[in-house]
This record gives structure tokens, C-alpha cells and sequence, in this order.
């Protein structure tokens, strides 16, 4: 977009990661703190100073994305006379709270989308929740292109960027052997995202594993081996969404769990795994598993929005049901261990899913293909409001 407007970034920093936007994008950015969580006061201060800058800058279009950012952008806009104000959505927070704060994130993006001019749903998924619950009429939502809010540079995921003496490295360096079977999930590692379900899933896999094992090799004078490892890439965000201690101490434990932390290049990880697992409980239209996807993986994913668009169920993937009731869920955490197993122990069907994993994101979710759609829906729109 920076090629045919003058762009500005607004988002709450730190410093140095929009500094590194700038470079990086060739953009103006601006920092103005913006919380995660319902802080009326910070939240009053933010509005102000974005109202201020809005009426200062004088853009023909505010674009907002996040639950916050959106209301807060939204609003300022609007009260700043912007006249093309947009907000995409990107998964909804509230999909998995209840009782008054339901009511209360319900309100919020009522008033979201009533400020914004036109809203745009990065899943079809998502466009029939944001109408079932009368958050906007059906003329002001939208799905760009295929749906996802970037696209993928499939150029960038590509599992050809890395050769097999690189990936033997990283096993080896990860204490994996190569013969292992890696499930990666790559993603915050909370509660909502399925990881206390994940994990109980592998670890009973992990411990059939054991005792089939002593079991076979009880008349040989040879250790138990175990052939598969879960591989978990981001970061614990215990101040929101804090995972059970139980599983806190599995992945500390487990010597075939192996977890990284927040990987600033996640293409390393996926180019030494065999399948995702991403069992979240709620998504817009989630980027990991596009990236897994245009990185020749299969995935399994819970037939949530976004996921099970990206994912054709025996395609290029296996499809789980969606949690349902309380967390965490028993029912999650079997199919899960079904589908893993699955994954495992049916090679052809496994090489059928690796084999049209890539085809199937390149074919419908190039970013390329993302921008020119949004670039021209940003004419449209230009050309409408004169």
C-alpha cells in the first residue's frame, strides 16, 4: 500500500519493533499505548490522542485490526470526521466468554462496526458469526479475496529454502532423532488455543508409546525407544490466559516435549516437522496454519472458523471437532490423540495429505493475490466517496 499511499502506522509499541516496521515496510508509524484488556481509563487517554492525531493527519482512510485497536480507531475516526473508516476482524475474543462480559465485549463491537464504515471478516466463518449475532448488517460486512488478512508469501514459506543438512542440524540440536515424527504447534501458549489438550494428548500417546515398547523389547537386552515429539514455538502469556499447572509441569517433564519460546523465524521449526497440531478453540483465519501448509505440512486443526476453511477434512489435513463446554476438554483431548495416531500409523494417507498441503495455499492464499484484492477495494471505495 506504501507504493500508492502515504501510510501511516499507529499501533502500541515497543519502540523498537515499529521502528523496525519502518524500515522494514518503508511507513510512517506512531505509537500510542493501547492495552489487551478493559482499562476504561488508559482506554479514554488512548482515544483522546488518537482523536488528536486523526484531526491533525487527516487521512481519507483509518484501517483498524484487533478487538481494541478497532473500537478505539473506530471511534476516533468517527469522531474525527475520517471519511473511509475500515475494520477487519480477525477472531473475536468474546467467542469463548460469558455472562457480563459477554454483554459487555458484545456492546463493544456493536459499536465497532456502527462507527466503521465497512467491515471486512477475514473468514467466511466469521461474516455468518459477526450476522447470526446482529453485531452489522450484511451489506457493511465483506471477505477479501479468499478470506485471511495478509495472505502468505508462499515464496518465503517454502520448504525448498532449507536443505536436509540444515534440518538434520536443528534436530540434532533439539536432541530429536531423525527418524522422529515432530506435531509443531507454533502460536501464544494459553489456554484458548488448545495447548492443555495438546499436551495431555501427546503425553498419553507418549506413554502407550513406553510401555509397547518395554513390552517389545522385554526379551532384548535394548532400551525402550520412542519415535515422536511435540515441538511447541511461541510464548506463555500467563497474565491472560495461563495454562493448568498440570500441564505446566508435562512440558517441563516430558523429555519429548520440547518447547522454544517466541521464534522471531518460524520457517526453521516447520521445515523439521511432519504435522501441525492446532487445536485452538476460536480463530479468524489463522496464519500458522497457512504458513504449515505452504511449508508442505499437514495439519490437524478443530473445526473452528478459518481453520477448517484452509483445511479440506482428508485434503490436506484432519479436521477434529471444536471443543464444546468447559475447559479443558476431555473430548478435544481424545481426537486429538485419534487424529495423531492417525497421522502416525497410516502412511499412505499421510503422504496424501503432505502432498497437496502446499498446492492448496498456493493456489488460493498468495499474498499477493490478498493485496491487489484490498488495493482495489481501497479504490472502490476512494472513487465511491467523491
Amino acid at each position: 500500500m506504501s507504493k500508492c499511499f502515504e501510510v501511516l502506522c499507529v499501533s502500541s509499541g515497543p519502540k523498537a519493533e515499529l521502528d523496525q516496521v519502518a524500515v522494514n515496510e518503508g511507513v510512517k508509524v506512531k505509537d500510542i499505548d493501547m492495552t489487551r484488556q478493559i482499562t476504561p481509563l488508559s482506554d479514554l487517554l488512548s482515544l483522546v490522542k488518537l482523536i488528536c492525531l486523526f484531526r491533525k493527519q487527516k487521512p481519507t482512510i483509518v484501517h483498524t485490526h484487533t478487538p481494541k485497536a478497532g473500537i478505539l480507531g473506530m471511534l476516533a475516526a468517527n469522531l474525527a470526521g475520517v471519511p473511509i473508516r475500515l475494520h477487519t476482524v480477525a477472531g473475536l475474543p468474546l467467542m469463548e466468554t460469558k455472562g457480563v462480559k459477554r454483554k459487555i465485549l458484545d456492546a463493544v463491537e456493536k459499536l465497532t462496526y456502527t462507527c466503521a464504515t465497512k467491515v471486512y471478516s477475514n473468514s467466511k466463518g466469521l461474516e455468518k458469526f459477526i450476522l447470526k449475532n446482529n453485531y452489522a448488517k450484511a451489506d457493511k460486512v465483506k471477505v477479501i479475496a479468499n478470506g485471511s488478512s495478509n495472505g502468505i508469501d508462499t515464496s518465503h514459506f517454502d520448504p525448498e529454502n532449507y536443505n536436509q543438512q540444515q534440518n538434520h542440524a536443528l534436530r540434532q540440536q533439539l536432541g530429536m532423532q531423525q527418524k522422529d515424527f515432530v506435531f509443531t504447534f507454533v502460536g501464544r501458549l494459553v489456554g484458548d488455543k488448545g495447548i492443555n489438550e495438546l499436551v495431555k494428548a501427546f503425553s498419553v500417546i507418549s506413554k502407550q508409546s513406553l510401555v509397547t515398547s518395554h513390552e517389545s523389547l522385554a526379551t532384548k537386552n535394548q532400551s525402550p525407544v520412542t519415535n515422536h515429539k511435540l515441538l511447541l514455538v511461541g510464548p506463555y502469556e500467563s497474565e491472560l490466559d495461563p495454562l493448568l499447572p498440570e500441564t505446566l509441569v508435562e512440558i517441563n517433564s516430558n523429555p519429548n516435549i520440547i518447547s522454544v519460546g517466541f521464534q522471531e523465524d518460524v520457517r526453521p521449526y516447520f521445515s523439521i516437522s511432519d504435522a501441525l497440531a492446532f487445536p485452538s478453540y476460536r480463530e479468524g483465519f489463522p496464519n500458522v496454519v497457512m504458513q504449515a501448509g505452504a511449508m508442505g505440512l499437514p495439519s490437524i486443526v478443530s473445526d473452528i472458523n478459518g481453520c477448517n476453511e484452509i483445511i479440506e477434512n482428508g485434503k490436506n489435513g484432519i479436521i477434529v471437532p471444536a471443543k464444546v463446554g468447559t475447559s479443558p476438554s476431555k473430548a478435544l483431548q481424545n481426537d486429538l490423540q485419534q487424529a495423531m495416531l492417525k497421522l502416525m500409523q497410516d502412511q499412505d494417507l499421510y503422504q496424501e495429505l503432505k502432498s497437496n498441503a502446499r498446492d492448496m495455499i498456493t493456489s488460493r492464499y498468495e499474498q499477493q493475490l490478498v493485496w491487489e484484492a484490498l488495493l482495489e477495494e481501497y479504490e472502490r471505495l476512494l472513487v465511491n466517496s467523491d
